[in-house]
């Protein structure tokens, strides 16, 4: 959160700098790209040179930016988008009154006892580095760059500065190593966000020994590519709130400290962390979906029980005495249990399978019904779910999905198959195992499947709630997140990797078999989560028939699906196509059910492209901050989407040539860079011009595309957009 308010803002030392400076500063100077500056010169020419002589052109990148183009001399200082001025004496420049002398006429030039406080450029569509120069900037408080394109590396000239303390260089496109100067900032640094980059290696340890960052509350390394352990030095800060190393490459243990800092918010998930989890105070404080997605060796409340080999303690040694004393008793009751066991009827015995690695079998001794544990449900009991309270969250040809909560104040997803819908125990079991094991950032994990005495089963996910893709595309309400292009692009990745995850990540492939919006949860940071992945497999035929039956009403089902009726991995790349052009277009395929009309959204690309049409047919959000169509990957994401639907299932793209396509085509600017209340036109200048530029983009003039029938099923047009 940036600082704000006259009170909140701590002397700024105008005074020499300290040794330390100098030394950074002497470190500086033997770059030879550092910008020179005059000694001389007063400090008001040194900040217009800095800001508008590196800083702005290294951060907009080669194309002029608009929110940067306020960095003008000529223009008021509260007019300079996104910067935040502080006076000498501590108090912080206010623009809120437009009468008032200061907003019309302050300038560096007019007033040198201004000083730059904050930058704060969050979804600014920048896409360029960051400047080195940044360093030099001695009374730069707040730092907030997050939601843009900027790429390259994170200056070591960064930890240069005398008076940073807040830091966000989240989402953007940075990759190398974290250089070890940021530590310098540790004395002063509140919050450090570099979440959703490309930043590999190991996390560095601070120059100074001992370091303690005694003020930072706020660490986001999550969603990069960091690699190693986590340094012990971690664990000194115990000032931290919030911590996030979630979706990296970390491994071995968690350190015994992390447990003892007074952490709000922890999240180590998707990595590969091994080992015994140390003692978070409780299995209330943090929930499974803290550690998932780790190492199977990863062990511990709130996760499965350590059950390998350690030394064991007196008491321990004592407790294996006492249980030798009562074991004969206990003997004898397994002995009358399994003689029991073996008069079940033969069918029952067919169905026991030996469990998979971090499955656990629970069977209630009244009958009740048998509980399938998976990794992250181990903290479930029969009890707990049999007892939870029940609310519809929706109906669908699977069954209903339940909002639960459990007596100790958790929630969890119930999924109650439909009767009759499922295949006998015996037959669905194995493949809800396999599902069981699947773990993957852009799909909702298993936790547990329980079939009671009546044949019932119950499908136990973690609950989540966000929003699904189908609302946040087509439902109108205030306050709903602007679904820009950076956003769907970012959505549209998140569920091809996890398609593809299920096609070619897994030693036995599975597909999805009804992929749609609904299907889709979205977080608040945009990533996008799948749900019924694998259900169809374990359905009796007349509801798979149900499934292409609902495919075809919403306007995603492939061709072939007419005649064998059985979805693989070629159908669910025609289905994720349709969603792809939903994600565009912000239309709904197929059936709508006010008006009965059918909406074929191939079929409406292609009136576009023939008419010359093609920018009208994107959503007018996906076109908010964008510049080029081509250039932001709008254009490729069509033509991935139209090849993904070709009718002749052969030449559609595998969901692993789908990944790598929308990674090579990311969104340039990530960000809107017009107002919603800017017009299609103001958006688009010249939309003729667009279309043709669009037109010879897909080949028309080369291809059948520009002369197809909408009506036919032919594939020239088809094979046109995909080759």
């Amino acid at each position: 959160m940036a600082v704000e308010g006259n009170a909140a803002v701590k002397a700024i030392a105008l005074s020499p700098p300290s040794i330390k400076a100098i030394v950074y500063g002497v470190l500086a100077c033997n770059d030879q790209r550092v910008l020179t500056l005059d000694p001389s010169d007063p400090r008001d020419k040194v900040l217009v040179k800095l800001l508008l002589g590196k800083i702005k052109p290294t951060l907009q990148g080669k194309t002029e930016n608009l929110l940067l183009s306020s960095w003008n001399t000529t223009v008021p200082l509260c007019q300079w988008q996104g910067l935040k001025w502080v006076f000498s004496n501590n108090t912080l420049l206010t623009c809120t009154d437009l009468s008032s002398p200061q907003w019309a006429n302050l300038s560096l030039y007019k007033d040198p006892s201004v000083h730059l406080y904050s930058i704060q450029l969050p979804s600014a569509g920048l896409a360029g580095n960051l400047p080195r120069e940044l360093g030099e900037l001695s009374t730069l408080r707040s730092l907030y760059l997050s939601v843009n394109s900027l790429s390259g590396n994170i200056p070591l000239e960064l930890g240069y500065s005398s008076s940073l303390s807040e830091v966000d260089f989240g989402n953007n496109l940075l990759n190398g190593s974290l250089p070890t100067s940021i530590w310098n900032l540790c004395d002063r640094l509140i919050s450090l966000r570099l979440h959703g980059n490309f930043l590999t290696g190991s996390l560095p340890e601070p120059a100074l020994p001992n370091a303690t960052c005694k003020n930072l509350q706020f660490l986001d390394f999550g969603h990069n590519a960091f690699s190693g352990n986590i340094p012990e030095f971690i664990t000194r800060f115990q000032g931290l709130k919030e911590l996030d190393f979630g979706s990296n490459m970390l491994s071995g243990s968690v350190p015994v400290g992390i447990a003892e800092l007074s952490l709000e918010k922890l999240n180590l998930s998707h990595n590969n962390f091994s080992g015994v989890l140390p003692n978070f105070g409780g299995s209330s404080k943090f929930g499974v979906e803290v550690f998932e997605g780790n190492s199977p060796g990863l062990c511990g409340p709130p996760l499965r029980g350590c059950n390998g080999k350690s030394g064991l303690s007196s008491g321990a040694i004592a407790g294996i005495v006492i249980g030798l004393m009562t074991g004969v008793v206990v003997l004898a009751s397994v002995l009358i249990g399994y003689m029991q066991g073996k008069r079940r009827k033969n069918g029952d015995e067919e169905e026991e399978e030996e469990l998979e690695e971090g499955e656990e079998d629970v069977e209630t001794g009244d009958g009740e019904g048998k509980l399938v544990l998976f990794q992250g449900g181990e903290h479930l009991t029969l009890e707990d779910v049999l007892n939870a309270t029940g609310q519809v969250m929706e109906k669908t040809s699977y069954g209903t999905v339940y909002k639960a909560k459990l007596a100790d104040g958790g929630t969890i997803a119930l999924r109650l198959l439909r009767e009759g819908s499922c295949k006998d125990r015996s037959s669905c079991l194995p493949m809800i195992r396999q599902l069981g094991r699947v773990r993957h950032e852009n799909l909702i994990p298993l936790r547990a499947f329980y079939q009671g005495k009546r044949g019932e089963k119950l499908l136990i996910y973690d609950y989540l709630p966000n929003r699904s893709l189908h609302d946040l595309l087509h439902e109108s309400r205030a306050g709903k997140p602007v679904m820009n292009w950076a956003r769907r692009h970012k959505i549209a990745l998140g569920i091809a990797r996890g398609l593809a995850y299920l096609h070619t990540g897994l030693e036995t492939p599975i597909t999805h078999g009804n992929v749609r919006s609904r299907n889709v949860l979205v977080d608040e940071f945009f990533v996008a989560r799948l749900t019924e992945f694998g259900l169809d497999k374990i359905m009796i035929p007349a509801i798979a028939d149900d499934l292409v039956a609902l495919a075809k009403l919403d306007g995603c089902k492939a061709p072939e699906l007419q005649k064998m009726k059985k979805c693989n991995s070629r159908t669910d790349v025609y289905a994720f196509g349709i969603l792809l052009l939903e994600i565009l277009l912000g239309k709904k395929p197929g059936k709508n059910g006010r008006s009965n009309d059918y909406v074929d959204l191939p079929s409406v690309v292609k009136v576009a492209v023939l008419e010359e049409t093609t920018m009208e047919v994107f959503d007018v959000e996906v076109l908010k901050g964008i510049r080029s169509p081509m250039e932001d990957g709008l254009v490729q994401a069509l033509k991935l989407a139209m090849g993904c639907c070709a009718p002749v299932a052969s030449i559609r793209p595998t969901m692993d040539e789908v990944v790598k396509q929308l990674e090579e085509n990311r969104p340039r600017n990530r960000s809107a860079l017009y107002s919603p209340a800017e017009t299609r036109s103001e958006i688009v200048m010249d939309v003729e011009t667009v279309n043709n530029d669009v037109r010879d983009k897909l080949d028309c003039d080369a291809s059948p595309i520009c002369n197809v029938d909408i009506h036919s099923t032919g594939i020239d047009c088809l094979e046109a957009i995909h080759d």
